[in-house]
C-alpha cells in the first residue's frame, strides 16, 4: 500500500500534518507514506523514519511547468490513496490526475468534487487544525487525537550542544505578518527582564537576521542571533530542552509544539480558537487582556494593522510575556 500526502503550503502546515504520518504509520506499518511538500520545507522531514520519498514542488519559478512534470513522476507510483490537505485549486487537479485508486481532500478545495471522499472544513468550533487534518484520515484509522512530531537526527542535537552549557531561553520574534508579530520592543522589555542565569537565543530565518541582530545589540550582549545559522531540525534540537520558548502565531511555535518543549506563544491579532493554538504540555497562551474590540480582524495576519493602532500588541504587559522556572 503506497499513501500520499500532499501539503504543499507553508512550514507549520507541514507540521501540522505530521500527526497524519504517525497514524498512517501505526495503522499501516508496511504501508509506504510519501509526502509532497514546496521546496523549502524538505528540511522538516529529513530523516522521518516514517516517511518513504518526498516529492518537492519549486513554486517559486515555472510553478505549473514544474507541478506538470511532478505528476508525471507520481503518476508511476500508482498510489493507494491521495489525502490532499491544501484547499487550493492547483493541488486538486493534481490529486485528481495523480491515478490513485482513492483521493481524500477537504470540501473547500474547487476540485473536490471529483474526489471519492470529501471532508468539510471549518474554521472554528473548538477544533485544532491537527483535528481538522485528522478528519481526512478517519475513515482509514481512528478518531483519535495524534501530536504533531519531528525527529532531528542525533548530528542535529550535536550542532547545537554547545549552546546548552547553562539554562537557557529561546525567542523567535519573526513573523511572516506584522500583525502576528509582537513589536520588538516588546521583545526588548522581555530580554531586559530575564534574569542573567539564562541564555537568550534569537531563532529566525535568514530574512529574519535583521530584527534578531537588532535586538540582540540592543540587549548589550545579553542575547544572541542565531537568525539564519541554524536549519529546521538544529532549531527544533535546541528548543526541546529550553527553559521557555517565546513565540508568535507562526512556525516556531508549532515546532515547539512538535517537540512538546516548554512554548508561551503570544498572539496578537489571531487568536487560538482559530485552531492554531499551541499543543505542547503546559504551553502557555500571552493575548492582550482586555482584547481590543476589533480583535479578531482576521484569519491571517496583515501587513499592517488595519485599524491603525495595533492595540491588540502593544497592550500587551511586559510582566505577562516573563517567565519564571
Amino acid at each position: 500500500m503506497k499513501i500520499l500526502l500532499i501539503q504543499t503550503a507553508f512550514i507549520g502546515d507541514v507540521i501540522l500534518a505530521t500527526p497524519l504520518v504517525e497514524k498512517l504509520h501505526r495503522f499501516y506499518p508496511n504501508a509506504r507514506v510519501d509526502v509532497m511538500l514546496r521546496k523549502g520545507n524538505e528540511g522538516l522531514l529529513a530523516g522521518h523514519p516514517h516517511v518513504g520519498k518526498l516529492w518537492i514542488w519549486d513554486k517559486r519559478k515555472k510553478k505549473y511547468r514544474h507541478l506538470l512534470a511532478l505528476l508525471r513522476k507520481v503518476r508511476r507510483e500508482r498510489y493507494s490513496v491521495v489525502v490532499n490537505l491544501q484547499r487550493f485549486a492547483g493541488t486538486g487537479l493534481f490529486s485528481v490526475l495523480a491515478g490513485a485508486k482513492s483521493v481524500v481532500g477537504f470540501d473547500k478545495n474547487p476540485l473536490s468534487l471529483f474526489y471519492g471522499k470529501r471532508v468539510a472544513h471549518q474554521i472554528g468550533g473548538g477544533l485544532h487544525e491537527v483535528q481538522r487534518n485528522l478528519m481526512l484520515i478517519a475513515h482509514l484509522t481512528d478518531q483519535a487525537f495524534e501530536m504533531p512530531k519531528l525527529y532531528p537526527q542525533p548530528a542535529d542535537f550535536g550542532s547545537v550542544e554547545r549552546l546548552k552549557g547553562k539554562p537557557y531561553i529561546t525567542i523567535s520574534p519573526a513573523s511572516v505578518w506584522f500583525t502576528k508579530q509582537l513589536p520588538p520592543e516588546k521583545w526588548a522589555e522581555l530580554i531586559a527582564l530575564t534574569g542573567s542565569d539564562k541564555a537568550i537565543y534569537l531563532l529566525g530565518g535568514g530574512g529574519d537576521a535583521s530584527l534578531c541582530e537588532q535586538l540582540a545589540r540592543q540587549s548589550g550582549g545579553r542575547a544572541a542571533s542565531l537568525a539564519g545559522q541554524l536549519s529546521f531540525l538544529q532549531s527544533a534540537a535546541l528548543m526541546r530542552d529550553a527553559a521557555m520558548n517565546y513565540v508568535n502565531d507562526s512556525a516556531p511555535l508549532h515546532i515547539a509544539s512538535a517537540m512538546n518543549a516548554p512554548t508561551t506563544a503570544v498572539f496578537c491579532s489571531t487568536t487560538p480558537a482559530f485552531g492554531f493554538a499551541p499543543l505542547a504540555q503546559g504551553a502557555r497562551v500571552v493575548e492582550a487582556t482586555p482584547p481590543p474590540a476589533c480583535r479578531p480582524c482576521g484569519l491571517h495576519g496583515y501587513k499592517a494593522c488595519p485599524k491603525g493602532h495595533f492595540g491588540c500588541a502593544h497592550s500587551i504587559r511586559p510582566e505577562q510575556l516573563l517567565y519564571r522556572a
